[in-house]
């Protein structure tokens, strides 16, 4: 049987894991090389491997909780933090981590942030002081995660879409990112705009307002807003973000975002 067949059978019945051990340790350390991912863009559409997320589960289940320093830290955990980060071209400053099973590409910078086993970072992207990037979140290249920015984590069910932030968005202080949402190329989200599959994001650009959910579309500026809903109680605002304008089409995306945060006034 494949790995991958191995891992499926023991997912469905774990008096089977004994036989897909070395199958999903094997997995785990393609993982971290970074030659196979939880989800990948083909033809324009994120599809996400299921039995690859299976396998982190699996590894869960199978690490005992061991002692381990990291120069003055010292950790209890399952699962080790990521070796080799200078013959890998990542840097990560004192006590930023990167857990085994996660792979960063060569120029990411991790400021004391956090990158959890089955993410995937792309080259260029810096993940600011005390930012996350949750388990199986899939990350461009040349983002910017600002201080505090929350990447959600995504394991169950294990066809479940991770959060995906794709290449050159900036995404500003104190944001929050979870279930699944997918933040494509390019856009800007502002200081605490928060985003969940429920929460709409609404274009009000236009005479009318155009909404979305689980999606923010390439190149838009977001702000956080809210929009009114009855209840017995009354009327309350709930969450919303606001998408209100796009970063120009430039060959120099720095300058196009700085343009977009002086033209839209974004708090990042």
């Amino acid at each position: 049987m494949s790995d991958r067949e191995l891992i499926e059978a023991a997912f469905a019945d774990l008096s089977l894991l004994d036989d897909a051990r070395e199958a999903v340790e094997r997995t785990i350390a393609l993982l971290d090389r970074g030659e196979v991912r939880v989800a990948k863009k083909s033809e324009g559409e994120w599809a996400v491997n299921r039995w690859v997320k299976e396998a982190i589960m699996l590894y869960f289940r199978m690490r005992p909780l061991s002692a381990s320093n990291a120069g003055p830290f010292e950790y209890h955990d399952k699962i080790e933090t990521k070796h080799n980060l200078a013959e890998a071209g990542v840097r990560v400053v004192p006590p930023g981590t990167i857990r085994y099973g996660a792979f960063c590409e060569p120029g990411v910078v991790v400021m004391p942030g956090y990158v959890n086993i089955g993410a995937w970072v792309g080259s260029g992207t810096m993940i600011d002081t005390w930012a996350t990037v949750g388990s199986c979140a899939q990350i461009g290249r040349n983002v910017h995660l600002s201080g505090g920015v929350g990447i959600g984590g995504v394991l169950e069910p294990p066809g479940a879409r991770p959060v995906i932030i794709e290449d050159g968005a900036f995404i500003g202080s104190r944001c929050v990112v979870v279930e699944g949402v997918v933040v494509e190329e390019g856009a800007v989200l502002g200081a605490n705009v928060v985003l969940s599959s429920s929460i709409p994001v609404i274009d009000v650009t236009g005479p009318e307002p155009v909404e979305h959910r689980g999606r923010v579309p390439a190149r838009s500026v977001v702000i956080p807003g809210t929009r009114p809903k009855e209840f017995p109680a009354g009327t309350y605002q709930l969450p919303a973000a606001l998408i209100i304008g796009k970063r120009s089409e430039s060959t120099d995306d720095k300058t196009s975002l700085n343009d977009a945060l002086r033209t839209f006034g974004v708090q990042v």
